[in-house]
């Protein structure tokens, strides 16, 4: 793919207008195409708001800021994309919505063209099944915000042609990302991967073992992650973040693993999404105090340990089922949500025997499913085998 190559956007909003300054700043000229005329202004003045900012910081000169952003053009209508040799849909989260849109692609871009989704929760499979040409078609997830952070989960649908796949991974490596293959399967890598982050957290919560600033305590300051789990879900918003939740759970035809909680239903019934909202786990806004944690460091380790071994053993079976390699499941979990170490790796560093112990007794204790251990980081503990040999 060259640089001459038009590439569109569909869709003005935060992750819309992000993909399209990070194809500009790879030197193609890029397509932003919405409805909504006013929401293609308030993402130019975005984007222009950014590059002032790269310029005062010395992070970008004036030349090449407004190069970056004349690069950028707008358009309402689906026949400005006519030109595009890659399209990439960044629009609600609906199926229908997002077929009926590439009914229209098909019927404006030429047939050489690829059409992308970057869906974090629809199978690409099942969108590309309404193509008439579903051989063009590929997930490309991209995470927020998509300039600063390096992952893009590159998707093949099972219709994709030959090829496309490692087309779009050459192509997310000249943008200057770091992608990772995944099977379409649900969650992709990072979506399925991270569940335990928040679910088993909210367990610990319910259990009464320590409250949420313990928790978040123990992650951060002794786990090195950059945000504890439940200022996470505020942040994300706990009703975003739920639908994720009880998303992948459905699709995994109600796999214990990944139950959501009645603790955080409650907090969206009762509208507590988080800081959009003024409260969610924490209050929010003007005069909100944080509550202090319990800096006890035997009772952080347990809680660190207890979370850390559930992410461990969701990043081994991944790679079990053949959803990514394992250098692909620990660069996603590094560059989309900013993990401290790779967890595979992680889980080297502090022996994979003693993980597996860790998850016997957790099913030993609780009877649950939950806690069941993957077949491949048993076998690799087994056998003292790295999962990267």
């Amino acid at each position: 793919m060259l640089k001459e190559m038009m590439v569109g956007v569909v869709g003005a909003g935060t992750m819309g207008r992000g993909i399209a300054q990070v194809a500009s700043a790879a030197g193609h000229q890029v397509i932003l195409m919405d409805l909504d005329r006013e929401a293609l202004e308030q993402a130019m003045a975005f984007l222009t708001k950014i590059q002032d900012r790269a310029v005062e910081k010395g992070r970008a000169s004036r030349d090449e800021a407004d190069a970056l952003l004349a690069r950028i053009s707008t358009g309402s209508s689906l026949e400005a994309l006519s030109g595009c040799g890659l399209v990439i849909e960044a629009i609600v989260e609906d199926s229908a919505v997002k077929g009926a849109l590439f009914s229209g692609l098909e019927s404006v871009l030429s047939s050489d063209a690829t059409i992308a989704s970057n869906t974090s929760s629809l199978s690409i499979t099942a969108l590309a099944a309404g193509l008439k040409h579903p051989d063009r078609f590929i997930g490309l997830h991209f995470f927020n915000p998509a300039p600063l952070l390096p992952l893009v989960e590159v998707v093949p649908a099972l219709q994709s042609r030959e090829g496309l796949g490692d087309e779009m991974l050459a192509l997310m490596r000249q943008w200057g990302k770091q992608p990772a293959l995944a099977q379409d399967t649900p969650g992709f890598i990072v979506n399925r991967v991270a569940r335990p982050f928040y679910g088993e957290a909210i367990r610990i919560l319910e259990e009464g073992v320590a409250d949420v600033a313990t928790i978040d305590w123990a992650m951060t300051e002794l786990g090195g992650f950059r945000m504890g789990p439940f200022a996470l879900m505020d942040l994300i918003g706990n009703d975003i973040n739920y639908a994720v939740t009880e998303s992948v759970w459905t699709a995994f035809h109600y796999d214990a693993r990944y139950k959501p909680s009645f603790a955080q239903k409650r907090n969206v019934d009762a509208g507590w999404l988080g800081r959009k909202s003024g409260r969610g786990w924490y209050a929010h806004g003007e005069g909100a105090v944080l509550p202090e944690p319990r800096r006890d460091k035997d009772l952080g380790q347990d809680i660190l340990w207890r979370i850390l071994v559930m992410l461990i053993n969701e990043a081994a079976d991944a790679v079990f089922w053949g959803v990514a390699s394992a250098e692909d499941v620990d660069r996603a979990m590094k560059g989309g949500v900013n993990y401290p170490k790779g967890l595979l790796a992680w889980a080297e560093d502090v022996g994979l025997s003693n993980c597996v112990d860790a998850l016997d007794a957790l099913r030993a204790k609780y009877g649950e499913d939950r806690y069941r251990c993957s077949p491949l980081l048993r076998a690799r503990a087994s056998e003292g085998r790295s999962f990267f040999a």
